[in-house]
């Protein structure tokens, strides 16, 4: 290899002779003595040249001469890695009542004073050497301080990837505790990712535990049920630690240069720190990276979409039966409804409670003859009466021994052992022989890695301990369930999540928010008069659903209304509505167990809140072409539905937690402070239409433009180009019905309706059917042709059209003019113009496949 010293090699294998580093193929670090780059610190003065791994697009050099790793494209630098970037931290014995927690070496001292172990060292990196770099791999042997070795490999793994492990030496004299990665990134560049967190999208400055840690928060946790240790730069490089064991990430709160990122790795140490390094052009597309590593996530059925309608508590059979009643009566447009706890005799006795639920089987007819889907609560418990309990006892199907339950029923189910799989599997296999299509999973966070610094003792009948568990216990939880879905997806509502389950879980629900407009961590007075250090109410539920949708959980939604603190009084029900309409997963309740059409003094509700909320219950309904076909999307791009603006247009330097962009073309900013009529709106480049009136604003990145928000609108901004396609404004489910008078999706498609934003440039959409859909604003023109699903002619409304055209044709026929919607909804086929949203063209047609155009 150009520019080795075959002497320098020679003497810096006699400096470390004999030195030995786990897997390093022959076992000496220098000791190849075949002309292979060596580049050291301290020891010579002669460096071998850089070298290279690379994936065709991307690479990783090392630079012997400053003894840096640095990740590029093309040439130039994302990230870099210096001799200081690798630390292994080290003690004289591991201590079994230590939770090897990271996150407590030196934060949580509001919580607990944080407490390292007294003979804990820190073992940073004196000289590094090149062992081997081929093509295909590049493998480093780094001697750290006080004699401990470490090595590095590193090769690619796929197109904007790159694996990586650094495996530390085991040895006798001193144990390795803990694993640190020290990257060095822009001063200037944003963070996002590392799980559900629900103060900002903006990591810059944050400390994220990988774990849920005890808080002073109303819930007494950090409410970090859905860590993943995946950090996405706006610079285009993202940094995921694929490792189960307890973490945390400091991003550039020390230094506005330094990530910091440090695993208890403990016992495990010799298997190495694995970890990713990823690439993409445009930094929202790094997402897609993280799936190639951990999987795609799994898609529910298109049903679960919602609007979702649930009770906190059912009383029984005939109250169910009333409000399928009620939603379909008052025309509420609603896909699948949920029953939450009780409904069963106890706690997973896995059956109805017959003196409240007499006929399930008759029930559960009624409500898919409504159009409508049934999940059920579920939790990994069996309380005292459930006919289970002795005999999971008898056979041990509980962990060998458990730390702090955080349920009041029983310890939970020990997944990893096959009979109790197979015993929970079966039961659970009773209600859906009944027709149950999905659950909403609730609990099943007792396994904590500890308490502060000490360890809480859980084991399995695998082996393992809440050191992994506290990961894969929600993975093998979900797993449960999942395999037993329909092919079509089922049903997943989960509350907690880690990497990789991803492809057990339909959608995540955030848990117990907040009723209220306040932030995570806002302190504010209940209705009970006391002041708690709230969990968040609103805003908190969309910044965790944005923080969720970058880190590899694309399908989110909160509870409308929040849950802890219900009811909701008017406005904030209102504006939570609004948003969750325009979110992933729209599913309305609370604790107080009110649906929509409940009106009293506690909630404020009236006969105009019930219309909006018909209202908006049916745009999110009429928007399934549009998502679904962002969902399926997922397996080949990888970009998450709901996008922060900061992370999709990073030359913004803007990142706003109050706003987001639904796919390319929506631009959603929702009202989240009380008595607000108007906000700021941070637009990205090009032209926005205001959805309801048809305003056009120009998006700059030097200014936000005030847009008005009175109670019944939600700021939505639509894309100049955009082709949004949308169901019938009549549709009233995404569910099979049996009953003639709900218009079914299944049972009848309908025409596609479609919005075209007119742009100054042509554009093209494709729905998830194969539909395809262009517009031509300069020859004035517009192409459908039919897919799969849409067979009919469409309709097609464009706008804003200022001018009123004269003559419409459709395949070189002309159209008739009619003067109202009525006329038109009784036609065949025409046209008509209205001043709406700055003046609209209204197109019928009867053909799939149709050129228009007009003048």
């Amino acid at each position: 290899m150009k520019g080795t010293s075959h002497d320098l090699g020679a003497a810096c294998k006699r400096h470390f002779l004999g030195r030995q580093v786990p897997g390093m193929g022959l076992g000496l670090w220098f000791g190849l003595g075949l002309g292979l780059g060596l580049g050291q610190l301290g020891c010579g003065t002669i460096p071998a040249d850089p070298v290279r791994v690379s994936d065709g697009e991307s690479s990783v050099e090392f630079v012997p001469e400053s003894t840096t790793l640095r990740l590029l494209t093309g040439e130039r630098e994302l990230v870099r890695f210096p001799a200081d970037a690798w630390q292994i931290g080290t003690v004289e014995q591991l201590d079994e009542r230590a939770s090897l927690d990271p996150y407590w070496l030196e934060y949580g001292d509001e919580v607990l004073s944080p407490s390292e172990p007294p003979d804990l060292r820190w073992h940073t990196v004196e000289t590094i050497a090149i062992v081997s770099a081929t093509a295909t791999e590049l493998e480093l042997a780094l001697q750290l301080t006080d004699g401990q070795h470490a090595s590095l490999r590193i090769a690619p793994s796929g197109p904007g990837r790159f694996a990586a492990v650094l495996l530390p030496e085991v040895r006798a004299e001193r144990k390795v505790a803990f694993v640190r990665l020290r990257p060095r990134v822009d001063a200037q560049e944003a963070f996002y990712g590392l799980g559900g967190w629900a103060d900002e999208v903006n990591q810059r400055g944050k400390v994220r535990p990988m774990q849920q840690e005890i808080d002073l928060l109303e819930s007494k946790s950090n409410e970090m049920r859905v860590p993943v240790p995946l950090l996405l730069g706006t610079r285009g490089w993202g940094l995921f630690v694929e490792s189960r064991r307890p973490g945390v990430f400091a991003v550039a709160n020390k230094q506005p240069d330094l990530v910091e990122t440090t695993f208890g790795t403990g016992e495990d140490s010799a298997s190495g720190l694995h970890f990713h390094l990823l690439t993409a052009a445009e930094p929202i597309d790094l997402t897609a990276r993280y799936y190639a590593i951990t999987g795609t996530p799994k898609q529910p059925a298109p049903w679960a979409l919602g609007p979702w309608i649930w009770r906190n508590e059912n009383k029984d059979q005939a109250q169910v039966l009333d409000d399928i009643r009620k939603i379909r009566d008052l025309d509420l447009a609603t896909s699948a409804i949920w029953i939450d706890r009780p409904y069963a005799t106890y706690v997973n006795s896995f059956d109805f409670n017959p003196a409240r639920f007499p006929d399930p089987a008759s029930m559960i007819a009624k409500i898919h003859a409504a159009g409508l889907r049934l999940s059920l609560w579920h939790a990994p418990y069996l309380e005292p009466g459930s006919p289970d309990l002795p005999l999971a006892q008898q056979r041990g199907l509980f962990p060998k021994r458990t730390g702090v339950l955080l349920n009041g029923w029983s310890e939970p189910l020990d997944f990893t052992n096959p009979a109790a799989l197979a015993l929970w599997q079966d039961r659970v296999g009773r209600y859906i022989k009944l027709g149950i299509e999905g659950f909403k999973l609730d609990y099943g966070e007792d396994v904590m890695v500890g308490l502060g610094s000490a360890r809480t003792g859980w084991q399995f009948a695998d082996g393992s301990t809440e050191r992994t568990m506290h990961h894969t216990y929600q993975l093998l939880y979900h797993r449960a369930y999942a395999e037993l879905l329909a092919p079509d997806g089922g049903f997943l509502l989960c509350r907690t999540g880690r990497f990789g389950d991803q492809k057990n879980v339909s959608v995540i629900w955030p848990g117990d928010m907040d009723a209220s407009f306040t932030r995570y961590r806002e302190p504010f007075k209940g209705r009970d008069g006391k002041t708690v250090l709230g969990v968040g109410g609103l805003p908190a539920t969309v910044v965790m659903g944005l923080n969720l949708g970058v880190s590899g959980f694309p399908l989110f939604g909160a509870d409308t209304g929040g849950y802890r603190h219900s009811p909701p009084d008017k406005e904030l029900y209102i504006r939570w509505f609004q948003q969750t309409a325009l979110s992933t997963v729209m599913q309305v309740g609370d604790a107080s167990s009110q649906p929509p059409w409940e009106w009293n003094a506690a909630n404020g509700r009236d006969a105009e809140t019930l219309d909006l909320y018909r209202e908006f219950a049916r745009l999110h309904l009429r928007l399934f072409p549009y998502e679904w076909t962002l969902l399926q999307g997922l397996a080949d791009g990888g970009r998450p539905i709901l996008r922060p603006v900061g992370l999709a247009y990073p030359n913004l330097r803007q990142h706003p937690s109050d706003e987001y962009l639904f796919g390319e073309d929506l631009l959603v900013a929702p009202v989240l402070t009380r008595g607000a009529r108007s906000r700021e709106v941070l637009l990205p480049p090009g032209t926005w239409i205001d959805f309801t009136s048809g305003q056009s604003y120009a998006g700059d990145s030097e200014r936000t433009v005030q847009v008005d928000a009175p109670l019944r609108k939600l700021p939505l901004l639509v894309r100049a180009g955009a082709l949004i396609p949308l169901l019938r404004p009549t549709i009233d489910t995404l569910a099979p019905a049996s009953d003639a008078s709900v218009e079914s999706f299944v049972r009848n498609p309908g025409p596609l309706w479609v919005m075209v934003v007119p742009g100054d440039k042509p554009s093209q959409f494709t729905v998830y059917d194969g539909t395809r859909l262009g517009f031509d604003p300069v020859n004035r023109r517009f192409d459908f042709t039919a897919g799969a699903t849409f067979i009919s002619g469409p309709v097609v409304l464009i706008s804003p059209l200022p001018i009123e055209p004269t003559k419409v044709e459709a395949g070189g026929q002309s159209l008739a003019r009619v003067a109202t919607s009525p006329d038109l909804d009784t036609s065949p086929s025409g046209w008509m113009w209205s001043s709406e949203r700055g003046g609209t063209l209204t197109i019928k047609l009867d053909k799939p496949q149709t050129r228009v155009t007009f003048q």
